[in-house]
């Protein structure tokens, strides 16, 4: 059997990849938020990611690739009011939430098969999985890191980081932040006066009257945090501790390193052994954003609709265009180069 090595974000290291149990690899990726349609840069992860998937299978492992659906706001962790994205885009499209989310599931499923990406194996949605999303928090409160204020439950960092940092798991140790500058640097964001910390993150959020989708929970009715809606799918379907867990760069940190620390007291494992991260996609040598009007969609990619676009371009060309870079590399788009 040939070797995979990877560059692991947690060692820093390239390591010689040895699943946890043999001839069996775990797979998890975050998965997209499905409050609008996916675009250019939503497809490197998943042909990343695909390309992985693929390897491992060629090597002969048997493998369960776990990539989730986040259906449930993906409320903007710090600031904007806990905006609710699903809520917002449902009301603007006079869609139910489910109707919302329903629609642009299918257009990324579409999209991921125009790309010629394999299914995963288990795709989980946020919505289905709310009483193991609880279940956790009830775990994180009663063992001493998670505090109920108004109806919200916040994780106690500083409480984690006392405790963690003397087994050598401190938070921060998948980004190398510290959490003194982290607690220095946090800008003063909405919701700020409720946490011990502004470092604090949200478990669960009370739902004002106005919150579209909303859930029953000891604490009130409410929604939940964006993070612990990944560990506890991957808790679920790939157990205490895993082989692989995947995403962009831009979810090291808060997401990854939120999901280390939660997983870490309920299962009191570092969740994966191996986090292997992809690089950003930057679009004529600036980052894609909507202040910078410079975000394609992949319809929009495929049919050439779009003012940044000289033409339409073939799903297999952005693969391949995809996969022409190592992918912890930027990859610049423009026309020229495709």
């Amino acid at each position: 059997m040939s070797e995979l090595k990877v560059y692991n974000s947690l060692t820093r290291e390239k390591e010689i990849f040895t699943p946890i149990t043999q001839g069996h690899v775990g797979l998890y990726v975050c998965g997209p938020t499905v409050s609008g349609e996916s675009h250019l840069g939503h497809a490197r992860p998943y042909v990343t990611f695909d390309i992985v998937y693929r390897w491992l299978m060629h090597l002969g492992y048997k493998v369960r690739y776990v990539r989730n659906i986040t259906d449930a706001g993906h409320f903007e962790e710090e600031g904007r009011a806990a905006e609710d994205k699903i809520s917002k885009k449902a009301v603007l499209e006079k869609l139910e939430p489910m109707e919302l989310v329903q629609k642009y599931t299918n257009l990324y499923h579409w999209a991921m098969h125009q790309l010629n990406n394999l299914d995963p194996t288990i795709e989980p949605t946020a919505t289905g999985h709310i009483v193991e999303q609880i279940g956790m928090i009830e775990k994180i409160i009663a063992d001493g890191y998670a505090y109920v204020v108004n109806g919200s439950v916040y994780f106690d960092v500083a409480k984690y980081n006392a405790d963690f940092s003397k087994k050598n798991e401190p938070y921060g140790m998948l980004s190398g932040r510290v959490l003194d500058e982290m607690i220095a640097t946090t800008r003063d964001l909405d919701n700020q006066d409720e946490k011990h910390n502004t470092a604090d993150f949200a478990l669960w959020k009370n739902a004002p009257p106005q919150h579209i989708m909303h859930w029953k929970s000891p604490w009130g009715v409410g929604f939940p945090g964006w993070h612990i809606e990944c560990s506890a799918m991957s808790t679920k379907y790939l157990g205490n501790e895993f082989d692989i867990h995947g995403g962009g760069m831009d979810l090291l940190f808060p997401h990854h390193e939120c999901e280390i620390a939660q997983s870490n007291v309920c299962n009191n494992k570092i969740p994966a052994r191996y986090w292997i991260h992809n690089n950003m996609i930057t679009i004529n040598g600036r980052k894609m954003g909507k202040s910078y009007n410079n975000v394609i969609t992949l319809t929009q990619l495929f049919s050439g609709n779009h003012p940044l676009l000289q033409q339409a371009y073939h799903p297999m060309v952005i693969r391949f265009f995809i996969l022409q870079t190592h992918y912890r590399s930027t990859l610049d788009f423009s026309n020229e180069a495709l």
